[in-house]
């Protein structure tokens, strides 16, 4: 197709533009500006008061996650405009918007249910609203804004969850609480980028340092853009959040998750710990939120710990995952949990929690208790991490979890991280990555029907080789049997079994396994060779495409 190019009167803007312009510099008529320098006045710091300052544009939007994320969900954000006015509307995300004016009857309006003021530091207030989208169908993406009925937000979408289970991503953090405008966003953005389609954000509080501060909140918000606002946020409060014994005033307003947490016996408590405890069911993952900040309050934690075994003893989950700001193994140095770690360690075990995400001691740390150690690169219980996503940090050690029977796998200092979590329907991935989207560490935790599970770490060509197989014993009869154990293979991994003779170098294939769903080979019976002589000494060693590893050494009796 030939260029048509369609002009006015008055022939090329650009040209009759460029003519006018040189019309009125002839004449005079223009006064070009002195060269910005030596006359200007120095840069000044915008006051914080003008820096978050509301206005009638709803800013703060973010997507809260009820106890029925398939078929409703909660927005709040905030402005200065009074509750009557406060709306949200909805529809089912259409292919356009714009000059596509959505069809009669597909919009639906919905006026805000609470509004609550919170009086700031900066002199001014800000208004939070809460609107509850119900009747929504599972699996299906909507658009929504939030406003007064003049002036809107954009249009977002989101997609609520699908009924049952059905695997998806989510994204785990640490503290940001300090350098929030400077050094976070580039975490929250990288985040972002990396899982776009994430469903889930998960903060292991001390969002902020200060906990009524207007300004850091606002920089929270700001840092992380519009991601909020199109994925539910699934946040606990850290010591940070709280000021004098007393929550945040932020807190409640910004965060109304579901009030399906202990009952403590007294109003005030109820209404002081409202929103801080509470649970979520999304696409086949129990997520637990606790209050860790209260650990130092007998009654008050004992409550808590009952009504966490109820949540995990009655999980019709095959995945759970709990988060509460202060950890159960400690990394940064001279910190320590006791109350934390001797009412709730036993229970995530017990009830086969799989990750526990915390924060609070600006480090990394990641691993699970020493007696869960099956070989190098496995274990088959719990993971509990400690991250931090902002730009504070502390120094790292690992005598919290030697002393407490625990195993460090992976320890950092100096580094803000952001962990991406994929969940299917047998296996969790799990990845730690810098904020420059490189890779620092990872596990894949696998699981079975009947609720058996393996804690995998990423493969080295380190920890792929030596001695790694547990036998049963270390003395066989001549031509006798040994039963073998090895971890650390995919599911249904084709393993090459030798008998190797250990003075000779000599290698006998005595037969072939397959790893079962777990990537386990468990109690497999090795029968020695006739080449395997009385008095020798022998190994069993296992070959694989991924592992190359071997027995202790086995003495075949006289």
């Amino acid at each position: 197709m030939s260029e048509v190019r369609k002009r006015g009167p008055f022939g090329s803007r650009r040209a009759a533009g460029a003519a006018i312009g040189a019309a009125l510099l002839g004449g005079g008529l223009i006064a070009v500006p002195a060269a910005v320098g030596a006359d200007s006045e120095p840069p000044v710091k915008v006051p914080d008061a003008e820096v978050y300052e509301p206005s009638a544009l709803p800013d703060r939007i973010i997507l809260v996650p009820t106890e029925t994320p398939a078929t409703t969900q909660k927005v709040t954000w905030r402005s200065e405009t009074g509750g009557e006015y406060a709306q949200a509307q909805i529809l089912k995300a259409p292919i356009a918007l714009g000059d596509v004016r959505p069809a009669d009857g597909a919009v639906r309006t919905v006026m805000a249910g609470s509004t609550n003021p919170v009086n700031t530091t900066l002199g001014y207030a800000s208004v939070y609203h809460q609107v509850e989208f119900t009747g929504l169908e599972p699996d299906t993406r909507y658009t929504y804004r939030v406003g007064d009925g003049v002036n809107w937000s954009e249009w977002t979408d989101f997609t609520t969850a699908t009924a049952g289970f059905e695997p998806f991503s989510f994204i785990y953090y640490g503290d940001m609480q300090n350098y929030i405008d400077s050094a976070g966003p580039r975490v929250f953005r990288q985040a972002f980028a990396d899982r776009p389609e994430a469903k889930v954000i998960v903060n292991a509080g001390d969002l902020v340092n200060t906990a009524n501060s207007e300004l850091e909140w606002g920089q929270w918000h700001a840092a992380d853009g519009f991601i909020n606002s199109q994925i539910n946020n699934i946040s606990i409060t850290g010591n940070h959040e709280y000021s004098g014994g007393q929550l945040s005033t932020f807190w409640q307003p910004t965060f109304p998750y579901p009030a399906n947490g202990p009952d403590f016996g007294d109003a005030a408590t109820n209404a002081a710990l409202r929103n801080t405890i509470y649970s979520v069911d999304y696409q086949g993952v129990r997520f637990i939120g606790l209050n860790s900040n209260v650990q130092s309050l007998a009654p008050i934690m004992a409550a808590q710990t009952a009504w966490l075994e109820q949540q995990l003893a009655n999980n019709p989950n095959k995945w759970t995952v709990v988060t509460f700001h202060h950890p159960v193994y400690s990394v940064a140095s001279g910190r320590n949990n006791p109350t934390v770690r001797a009412q709730w360690g036993p229970l995530f075990e017990e009830y086969g929690v799989d990750l526990v995400l915390q924060g609070h001691d600006h480090t990394y740390g990641r691993g699970s208790t020493a007696a869960s150690r099956r070989s190098v690169t496995v274990h088959d219980s719990t993971v509990y991490v400690t991250s931090v996503s902002g730009g504070k940090m502390y120094d790292a050690v690992d005598t919290n979890w030697t002393e407490n029977g625990a195993d460090q796998m992976s320890v950092g200092q100096d580094m803000q991280l952001y962990q991406l979590i994929d969940v299917t329907e047998d296996s969790i991935s799990y990845e730690a990555r810098y904020a420059n989207g490189e890779h620092h560490d990872g596990v894949v935790v696998r699981k079975n029907d009947a609720g058996e599970r393996t804690v995998q770490e990423i493969r080295t060509p380190e920890n792929t080789v030596g001695e790694q197989v547990a036998v049963d014993v270390q003395n066989v009869d001549f031509r006798g049997t040994v039963n073998v154990s090895a971890w650390g293979y995919d599911p249904g991994e084709t393993v090459n079994v030798y008998v190797r003779n250990v003075e000779r170098g000599q290698d006998v294939l005595v037969g072939e396994a397959t790893a079962d769903e777990l990537g386990r080979l468990l109690e497999l019976p090795v029968r020695f060779p006739s080449s395997a002589k009385k008095l020798s000494t022998q190994v069993v060693y296992l070959e694989s495409v991924n592992q190359q590893i071997t027995s202790p050494e086995i003495t075949v009796n006289r």
